[in-house]
């Protein structure tokens, strides 16, 4: 079985900002149950704890660009998954993981170029792998420094990189002079490499670089070869093709389960849907809405306050469900436009409309489990994860068929529009509602169908397993063929 060293900026329990820390708190325990050996990197952020952790290197020697930096390597064991927190407190002891009140640290590059140089630190003295499984653009440098700095190093012989995008939307463009403060070579400043749009683009580079590349869904492996969703690195993309895979995120079900979870009122299942009434009653109860009429449909939302996640749908037609009789209940946080949107909703009608404006894990869980339909409007989703939660929990998801959400829900468990246009997406909400009013029996078997899915890691971390065996052990499967010298 393969040994596996992950490289990424967040990871739960940790550090989280939104489902990149998922995978990594998922994905790595998914693989040691099936028999890989797995560790994780992760930066040691101020708000890090180190409870628990021991501290099994003191002094390792950075350098990044000019500057020397010193990093203590601190160890945590998580179901069998070794966490390693990379402490350099010039770049990671301050408030935020990527930016503070909205606006981003000045020295992002840096900071994750020291991430990717500790990376490679604890994979030459600590943790020798096989794969080298970099995610996204913070860790993209990490297959950039391998090949240019390591190209003889007897530790490195044999290992192979893989980079995960995310979310393609995010790239790391900086200014060419970054280069320098990088220590990255000049050449590098050319159209096939790092160079992108006068710019330098660090995705780019770990994606140029990597021996492997995928992505969270099969759709959206697809989609981001196009020019509507490439971000202007579809060609790049396409002529990587072979070498692309799209892999399904899974859900932490230990978490999310109707059956189990801690911080419902009420559990439910398949077979007994009986709780979950109570659950909308609470849910009710905690947004402040009228509970007098509990066959009126709750549509619920979590998500960041974001055009990318289809608020500008929303308010597009907003005024339009003002008159709908239902109510809609939302929690995220994002731009501040959306905010107000969602402010003049609940001023317009605060018996339909209510919002929390805040990241909260237990109302996530409440309005999963009390709201009646989900809707997730995205303009693009990589993946998605709310809406198999949703499954989970007997929420009929309403989505823009895009990405994973084009993946995962299907006629018999929920509603999916296209094109992505306001009018679609009333048109999905109206077919959904009026399934909802007047063929019960239905919706309760689509409730129950979407329960019994299962989209499980287990299933993600077989078709990873899979991938990492296929590269280490077929010649020139998805290696990555770049010029190392200008």
């Amino acid at each position: 079985m393969p040994r596996i060293l992950m490289v990424a900026s967040e990871a739960t329990p940790f550090a989280k900002t939104g489902g990149l820390a998922d995978v990594l708190g998922s994905l790595p325990a998914a693989l040691v149950a099936l028999g890989a050996e797995v560790a994780v990197v992760i930066p040691r952020y101020r708000s890090v704890p180190l409870d628990g952790a021991r501290r099994i290197w003191d002094h390792m020697e950075l350098w990044v660009g000019p500057g020397r930096y010193d990093a203590a390597i601190w160890e945590v064991d998580r179901q069998g998954v070794r966490y390693f927190f990379a402490d350099i407190p010039a770049f990671f002891d301050r408030d935020g993981i990527y930016s503070v009140h909205g606006v981003d640290h000045y020295d992002n590059y840096s900071r994750f170029a020291g991430l990717c140089h500790a990376a490679l630190g604890i994979a030459r003295h600590i943790f020798r792998p096989d794969i080298l499984h970099c995610h996204d653009w913070q860790a993209a440098l990490t297959p950039v420094f391998l090949r240019l700095y390591f190209p003889s190093d007897p530790t490195f012989y044999g290992v192979r990189t893989i980079l995960t995008i995310h979310n393609l939307g995010y790239q790391g463009r900086y200014g060419k002079e970054k280069l320098w403060w990088l220590g990255l070579p000049e050449w590098l400043y050319r159209s096939d490499l790092l160079e992108h749009y006068g710019a330098i683009n660090l995705l780019k580079g770990g994606i140029v670089y990597s021996d492997l590349l995928t992505t969270v869904s099969p759709t959206y492996a697809r989609e981001i070869q196009t020019p509507e969703q490439g971000f202007g690195l579809d060609g790049l993309l396409r002529a990587r093709s072979a070498s692309l895979v799209g892999i399904l995120n899974g859900v932490d079900y230990a978490e999310w389960n109707p059956e189990t979870d801690r911080y419902l009122s009420a559990h439910y299942s398949a077979e007994n849907l009986a709780g979950k009434k109570e659950c909308k009653q609470a849910l009710l109860a905690e947004f402040n809405l009228p509970a007098d009429r509990p066959e009126v449909p709750v549509i619920g939302m979590v998500s960041r306050l974001a055009a990318q996640k289809g608020f500008d749908l929303i308010g597009s037609v907003a005024w339009d469900l003002v008159n709908w009789d239902i109510r809609l209940v939302a929690l995220g946080v994002g731009e501040a436009r959306y905010e107000n949107l969602l402010r003049h909703l609940m001023n317009a009608r605060p018996d339909r409309f209510a919002a929390r404006f805040e990241l909260n894990n237990r109302l996530a869980h409440l309005i999963e489990a009390g709201a009646d339909i989900f809707l997730m409007p995205s303009r693009y989703e990589p993946c998605g994860l709310n809406q198999m939660y949703s499954l989970r929990y007997g929420t009929v998801p309403v989505v823009h068929a895009t990405g994973g959400l084009d993946d995962t829900i299907e006629e018999g468990t929920g509603f999916k529009f296209r094109p992505y246009s306001g009018d679609a997406m009333l048109g999905a909400l109206r077919a959904a509602l009026t399934t909802y009013w007047t063929e019960p029996e239905r919706w309760v078997s689509m409730m129950r169908e979407g329960m019994r899915k299962d989209f499980s890691w287990r299933s993600s971390a077989e078709r990873y397993l899979d991938v990492y065996q296929r590269l280490l052990g077929t010649a020139g499967f998805g290696q990555a063929q770049v010029h190392r010298q200008g």
